[in-house]
This record gives C-alpha cells, structure tokens and sequence, in this order.
C-alpha cells in the first residue's frame, strides 16, 4: 500500500468522523455551514489527491523520455501496447492540464498512452466544481440568514 493511499484513508476517516459529529450533541451553530465548509473542504483535497496522482504519472512518463538506453519513442507509448499500435511512432505530447500523454504516429493520428487521464481529468474537474459550489453555497447560506436577522430587528 502506498503512502499516498495511506494519506487519503486517513484523510478520508477524519473528514467522516467530523462529519458524523455534526449530528451529536453540543455540535457548532449554525451547523449546516459547518458540515458545508468540511464538506467542501474534503472535495477540494479529493480533487488534488486524484490530480496528484494523473500529474505525477505525465511526469514520470516525460521524465523517462531520452533518459539512457531504448528511451526515445517515450517508453510510456510502447510499454503494453501491440506492434500494429506502435507502428510508425514518431513522438509524443503531453499536457499538464488538461492531462494527457499522447503518442503521435508519423501518420498524424495519435492514441493515448494511459487511458485513465480521462477519468482522472473528469474527477478532479467535478470535486473541484463541487468543492466551488459547497463553499459559494456557505456564503450564500450565511447571507441569507444576517438579512433574515437584520429584517427581524
């Protein structure tokens, strides 16, 4: 198991535990925002854990790009593939965001060297957007009630 998965398991009890004592007694008030605020909260790491994870692998594969012998096309384009889909390979492109490690043939035509980029792009986009909205939402929640007050004064 590795330390990052260690990190997130942890992190992942934490933002529950804290989750599950909003429903116990002597709980801070207003507790809707507060359960918001970790909510958000706990997206917006999931977001850089699951980034983290598609970053450090584009990284790896351009790193290992001209790195000693048999290291030019991009060992990321060949390992695990077929000879008919290495045929012709000339290059790769790679992005840091969106993610992507594309391995270019001489063709033009391109195919990706990790299919998970794209999940990964996708769920780090939404927990973001939901990390976003859970702390827009806490804003506009606490707006809400100081009006609520002011016009019952």
């Amino acid at each position: 198991m590795s330390l990052v998965s260690v990190a997130c398991a942890v992190g992942a009890l934490v933002a529950g535990l804290g989750v599950v004592a909003m429903a116990l007694p002597g709980r801070p008030e207003p507790w809707p925002a507060h359960v918001m605020r970790r909510a958000g909260a706990t997206a917006a790491w999931a977001a850089a854990a699951v980034y983290s994870l598609g970053f450090f692998g584009v990284l790896v594969s351009e790193h290992a790009v001209g790195d000693g012998a048999n290291s030019v096309p991009a060992p990321a384009c060949r390992d695990g593939f077929d000879e008919a889909t290495r045929e012709g390979l000339s290059h790769h492109r790679s992005s840091y965001l969106p993610l992507r490690f594309d391995c270019v043939r001489e063709d033009g035509s391109v195919y990706s060297s990790d299919p998970d980029y794209g999940w990964m792009n996708g769920t780090s986009a939404a927990l973001a957007l939901s990390a976003a909205l859970l702390f827009i939402g806490v804003g506009y929640a606490t707006e809400l009630r100081a009006r609520k007050a002011a016009a019952a004064s």
